[in-house]
């Protein structure tokens, strides 16, 4: 098995603080340690540094490289430009195929995930690695939900294949757009349901065929990137998009299995569940400079600790203030944070 943590991307769902010269995934989140170096330290109990690969685009390998001093350059899989996790993906396949891992079964670990215990996790890992040497479907993990997760998309399970444990491997009966919220709410009640919380494997070479199949645009040029071909000229030539305009044809042709995770899985994507993770473990407390007067449930950063700010009689909001941007908004929309970066962005204005 191959780990590879993917950590291209800007977090653009915690601005004000994940800027382009500093994403969230190298922020210092959780205990002064960054989501790269949380996830890089638990694949360490398993692999050691030659074994574990991070792809991540050419600007920000620098950060890496000071966050992980350890890991060989040789390692790095590096993104020419961003174009969404499906290309980076494929460029991943490539790599390794070319580096004569063509039947080495590799899992994409995301970096923005926390994942707890760790040593359910690693369990996982050799689940799919067994399961990637024997199949060719793409495999991919998702746990079940307690209610409805917003801003995710869901697998219904099927036909259960295997058993390991509390590890339970299943063929998909369905992928479910987020937006379908009526059918998602009855399959959660039939328990049927399990976000799709992505941990992609395969090896290399099933990898590649299946884009032939589904994504013949991105099949030529990583092909001859393995065949030699200069990396950023066929890499500016796939089309951005995300690794589900692939799977998701992947599951409605039943060539997909999923893993339903033994682990609880923490997707810090917003100000949302940052907040939830920080105060679930004790990782949240507001300095004498924060004033919550008659509040409730409120998460609010401030960078200037000489700054008062305060609060009256308002609930459930992210306030976020730092020297390049003010937010604030209900938790429950955060989500939509990414939404104002695109304003910002059009406007041109100096704020990412």
């Amino acid at each position: 098995m191959i780990p590879v943590i993917i950590c291209g991307g800007f977090g653009t769902k915690l601005w004000p603080i994940s800027r382009r010269h500093m994403p969230k995934q190298f922020l210092p989140l959780v205990k002064g340690r960054s989501l790269l170096q949380i996830n890089y330290e638990t694949l360490r109990t398993k692999f050691e540094p030659q074994g574990i690969y991070i792809s991540v685009n050419e600007e920000q390998a620098k950060i890496v490289k000071e966050q992980i001093p350890e890991l060989p350059f040789e390692n790095y899989i590096l993104e020419p430009e961003m174009r969404n996790q499906g290309p980076a993906t494929g460029l991943i396949a490539a790599t390794l195929l070319k580096l004569g891992f063509a039947d080495e079964p590799f899992m994409v670990v995301q970096v923005d995930d926390l994942r707890e215990p760790v040593e359910e996790f690693l369990r996982m890992l050799d689940v799919c690695d067994q399961l990637a040497r024997m199949e060719t479907k793409y495999i991919t993990g998702g746990f079940k939900p307690d209610s409805l997760v917003q801003g995710v998309d869901y697998l219904v399970k099927g036909e259960k294949i295997s058993q390991d444990g509390e590890i339970g491997v299943f063929k998909v009966a369905k992928y479910l757009w987020r937006k379908s919220v009526e059918e998602i709410e009855a399959h959660i009640k039939d328990g049927l349901l399990l976000v799709h919380a992505n941990h992609s494997c395969m090896t290399p070479k099933n990898f590649i065929t299946m884009l032939k199949t589904y994504r013949p645009d991105w099949y030529e040029p990583l092909t001859n990137i393995i065949n030699g071909s200069d990396v950023k000229t066929e890499y500016a030539k796939m089309a951005p998009g995300p690794i589900e305009e692939v799977t998701e044809q992947v599951h409605a042709r039943g060539e997909s299995l999923v893993v339903e995770l033994p682990f609880k899985w923490v997707d810090i994507g917003t100000w949302k569940s940052l907040s939830e993770f920080s105060i679930a473990n004790d990782l949240y407390h507001p300095p004498g400079n924060i004033i919550d007067l008659d509040g409730k449930d409120n998460f609010v950063e401030v960078a200037d600790k000489n700054k008062v700010v305060a609060l009256v009689g308002v609930n459930n909001l992210a306030v976020i203030d730092t020297p390049g941007g003010l937010l604030v908004c209900p938790l429950d929309q955060s989500g939509r944070v990414n939404e104002i970066v695109k304003i910002i962005e059009s406007k041109g204005l100096n704020a990412l």
